[in-house]
């Protein structure tokens, strides 16, 4: 019977980012510095691992304290209420050529809904201290507005604030748990 192995996510060396496009010319980044994360292996595939994220509203930074502070506030994130985005992994499946397809629930300001993304692996290796490491990059897009973000802003002349599509682009190093 195999054990099951633990790996937990470096935040040194990972990055949750997202984009989003302001006034449907130009696209806004922002970074989330604070998160969490787990996957658990059955044997030495990635098949079948069950993954676990969540990443803290108040670490928010778009660059800009103001837009930041707008998006924590009711009118977005509500942080006080909701102070997490979480996900939790339903499947992960290898597609070949390091490719997996991620399917989980995602948890935004209190709205639970299946998400599919993709998850490129980009291999293990041990670091100076002997630790095993492995990598991936995730992508995918969400709509924020099925997750209660639904603020919208319209200019004088009529133009979107701000998209509906959200770009997620998560990079992540995992360490082997011994």
């Amino acid at each position: 019977m195999a054990t099951a192995t633990k790996w937990v996510i470096d935040p040194m060396h990972s990055e949750v980012q997202f984009k989003v496009k302001h006034l449907v010319i130009s696209t806004v980044t922002g970074f989330f510095k604070s998160f969490e994360g787990s996957l658990e292996t059955v044997d030495d595939s990635f098949e079948d691992a069950e993954i676990a994220f969540s990443l803290d509203i108040d670490s928010i930074d778009t660059n800009q304290g103001q837009r930041d502070g707008h998006l924590k506030s009711p009118d977005f994130f509500d942080a006080a209420q909701f102070p997490h985005i979480t996900f939790k992994s339903t499947s992960f499946k290898g597609k070949g050529d390091d490719e997996y397809e991620l399917k989980g629930d995602l948890t935004v300001k209190g709205i639970t809904k299946p998400v599919t993304l993709e998850a490129e692996y980009g291999g293990s290796t041990d670091d100076f201290y002997g630790n095993t490491k492995a990598g991936f990059e995730v992508t995918g897009k969400i709509n924020r507005k099925e997750f209660g973000l639904t603020w919208d802003g319209v200019t004088d002349a009529g133009s979107i604030v701000l998209g509906e599509d959200v770009k997620l682009l998560i990079n992540v190093q995992f360490a082997k748990q011994k």
